[in-house]
């Protein structure tokens, strides 16, 4: 694996990052104190209808999950377009890199209620300028 970018190294340590923050809203679900979910929710695994009934780190592990996916996609789908076109540069290199650790950052501040405005919106528009950077590289590859 001498040729592997570090690039798609990053956007694996990423899916393992979203296969993995599905655990502190389950650990959280499943401590609930008793008596603070509604009757009709029969365990920890069932979605109860409305989720700011659990406590707000829980809310917002679960958000901090959603956040994640909506970013990671678009992000996985460039940097595969880019390897396609054989385009990583310095530029998607430091790229992959920031995007990476500002999706902890943010995902570590959501949960924790470290990261409150503005800086959590600055760590979300910052990755989604990381997704313009290496669209930018798709484009610039091929012209």
């Amino acid at each position: 694996m001498e040729n592997f970018p570090t690039e798609l190294g990053i956007l694996t340590c990423l899916a393992i990052l979203a296969a993995s923050l599905w655990i502190p809203y389950i650990v959280g679900v499943n401590t609930a104190p008793e008596g603070s979910l509604p009757a009709d929710a029969p365990d920890g695994f069932t979605r109860i209808p409305n989720p700011r009934l659990h406590r707000p780190w829980v809310q917002r592990a679960y958000r901090a999950h959603l956040n994640l996916l909506e970013q990671l996609v678009p992000f996985a789908l460039l940097v595969f377009l880019v390897d396609r076109v054989d385009g990583f540069t310095a530029v998607t290199y430091w790229t992959a890199i920031a995007f990476f650790w500002l999706r902890v950052a943010h995902a570590v501040g959501y949960i924790t209620g470290k990261a409150t405005f503005p800086l959590r919106p600055i760590i979300f528009t910052a990755g989604w300028v990381c997704c313009l950077i290496m669209a930018y590289a798709v484009f610039a590859a091929r012209f």
